[in-house]
């Protein structure tokens, strides 16, 4: 090195001794350990599709688990008035959207069929007229917003005589008119049926209700039909009356609410305020309801129940099995791995469809439908676990920790359960919560194609609710639409979620800034 390189000075102050008057030592850890299981979290919840996933899939459970407990409804409710209703949600009442209406295409008959009913409760059944045509043939025809509800309108019931006595002082103590006057259609007998209980007013032809247009008078009003009496407590009905029951022109024509038959009373009620006397509540259905008049929200969180134990049942069998079987296949290997694995292949090879319905044909009536199903996805649902299990005991039974376990004298059992397992279990759970949704969809799909029948008085599935209404998809599309959706966001969840738990369990990324 050259004499002439200038090196920077420095005074000699600047210099002292380090270890003249200090003591070396270890630095104590301040950071706290972290375990495996909370670095798996902390890998996860930096995912941000998997936690949302996590989200909807615990917004569904919980679904699944409060609505059949709030829910006014139940499986077994059926109502045949409000079959295939539309979702209606109180909240938005008046917006125009999920309001329970529907547009519907009428002539001036079915016009004045639905408006009727609106004039004569006081209650909004037709709530707007979209458009007027008049077709070349002169018929007119109306493109209206029908309230599926309301247009129910009026049927006819009997009642014994105290269920009848119990209406009238149920009407008097809320001072809701529920029984209306019967009509003259009524006596004479050309309107049949409970459709033909909304004809309160006189038609331009009284042969026709199909065709026939009301009669309106100069003021352009529907005009009363309603059957008259000089008795004013005709069938001893005392209870409130339409304030144009006066007695008529002569003052001794009194309407007629009720008259007597062989089971009691015969009446004309409105159905949405009688309805509300029979169940205590107000006819509201928030997804609709389906072609049996069931509330398809309450059938939908049901099914999915059904669906949520089902799977969480058949995925922790098939852990059980699946684990010991592969834990024995890849830890001793050999010949035993062989014969096991070849049974495996043998039970892999055979459709689960095909197992699904033979079990249905010949188990179903001695272990049940759901015992039946419960065998089929037990069958060969274990093997996909086993071979995963087997391929992790073949990656960790040769690692120096299991080497020095079998060298101090730990059994089979130890090195299996305390030593392997515990380091496979990331993958093994991955695994168990895929298949969550594997059998979910299978259940679906073996009800949709009638393989399986789970629906009872008592009982439904998702499965079947898309079953019974792919029927009405064009008319309507409600029935099928909910547990579409169900179904879709149940299966796209779980699939982010395992990808999740896949990612955070994998011992190679751990302690890897992603």
């Amino acid at each position: 090195m050259s004499d002439n390189m200038n090196l920077p000075s420095f005074p000699k102050e600047k210099f002292r001794f380090a270890q003249r008057t200090e003591r070396l030592h270890d630095v104590k850890l301040e950071t706290k350990p972290i375990g495996y299981f909370k670095d798996a979290w902390l890998r996860f919840r930096k995912n941000g599709s998997a936690v949302v996933a996590a989200v909807l899939i615990l917004i569904l459970l919980l679904f699944a688990i409060l609505v059949p407990f709030i829910s006014p409804y139940t499986v077994t409710f059926r109502d045949g008035y409000y079959k295939t209703v539309l979702p209606k949600n109180p909240l938005l009442a008046g917006s125009g959207f999920w309001d329970g209406a529907k547009v519907q295409r009428e002539t001036q008959a079915g016009y004045d069929y639905f408006n009727s009913i609106g004039v004569e409760s006081g209650r909004t059944v037709v709530k707007s007229v979209r458009d007027r045509t008049v077709d070349p043939n002169g018929i007119v025809y109306y493109s209206i917003d029908v309230d599926s509800y309301a247009k129910v309108g009026y049927i006819y019931v009997s009642l014994s005589a105290d269920e009848y006595r119990a209406l009238l002082d149920y009407q008097d103590e809320t001072g809701i008119q529920i029984v209306y006057p019967l009509q003259e259609s009524y006596r004479t007998n050309y309107v049949m049926g409970n459709m033909g209980a909304n004809f309160w007013y006189k038609l331009a032809d009284p042969r026709s209700t199909s065709t026939g247009q009301a009669a309106l008078d100069e003021n352009g009003n529907y005009v009363p039909n309603y059957m008259l009496s000089a008795n004013p407590d005709q069938a001893g009905y005392n209870s409130l009356k339409l304030a144009g029951d006066t007695g008529g022109e002569d003052g001794n024509s009194w309407y007629v609410y009720a008259v007597k038959n062989q089971s009691g009373y015969k009446l004309r009620v409105d159905y949405m305020e009688y309805f509300k006397f029979k169940n205590g509540f107000e006819p509201v259905f928030l997804f609709g309801t389906n072609i049996y008049g069931q509330d398809i929200f309450t059938c939908l969180a049901a099914g999915a129940r059904l669906s949520f134990l089902l799977a969480f049942a058949i995925s922790f069998i098939n852990f059980i099995i699946g684990a010991a079987y592969g834990a024995i296949e890849g830890y001793y290997g050999g010949t035993t791995d062989i014969i096991m694995e070849r049974i495996s292949d043998v039970l892999y090879s055979v459709p689960f469809i095909v197992v699904a319905t033979l079990f249905q044909m010949h188990l179903s009536e001695r272990a049940g439908v759901l015992g039946s199903l419960l065998f089929a996805f037990v069958m060969t649902g274990w093997v996909g676990m086993a071979a995963r299990v087997r391929m992790q005991f073949y990656r960790f039974k040769r690692q120096e920790y299991v080497l020095a376990a079998r060298t101090l004298g730990a059994s089979d059992l130890r090195i299996i359960t305390k030593h392997i397992f515990p380091n496979a279990i990331g993958t093994i759970i991955t695994g168990s919560v895929l298949a969550i949704p594997g059998v979910i969809f299978s259940e679906s799909m073996l009800s949709y194609l009638n393989i399986i029948n789970l629906e009872t008085t008592h009982l439904t599935s998702i499965g079947t609710m898309l079953a019974n209404g792919q029927g009405y998809l064009n008319t309507f599309p409600h029935i099928i639409l909910f547990p579409s959706l169900f179904i879709s966001v149940l299966e796209i969840s779980f699939n982010l979620f395992g990808n999740g738990l896949r990612d955070a369990f994998n011992p190679s990324l751990r302690g890897a800034d992603e």
